[in-house]
């Protein structure tokens, strides 16, 4: 199976959903602040240090959404199994890669 016909098999929102777009809009300002920082010279330290925060911010938004994948997409991918269907396994496993 290609990646192409993957990403979008089963269009589904979760309720972190709009949690994770706010974190994530909260770092994507706070990263342009960065790059500011840096056309201004600051020091290395702080510009690493403030890199750092939005490194963990933007890798606790990708945990949570595959957490959230998984406690709610498990029951989906077991009862397709059940039925002979393999794609919701093939999704399940596609995700993991990213833990």
């Amino acid at each position: 199976m290609s990646d192409d016909s993957h990403p979008h098999a089963h269009p589904h929102t979760h309720q972190t959903h709009d949690a994770i777009v706010k974190r994530l809009k909260k770092a994507e300002g706070h990263l342009r602040s960065i790059i500011t920082m840096i056309e201004d010279q600051r020091a290395c330290v702080d510009i690493a240090q403030q890199l750092h925060a939005v490194e963990k911010a933007v890798c606790q938004a990708k945990r949570t959404l595959i957490q959230d994948h998984i406690d709610h997409c498990l029951e989906h991918t077991v009862d397709a199994l059940a039925n002979g269907a393999r794609a919701p396994l093939e999704e399940f496993k596609q995700i993991t890669k990213y833990l």
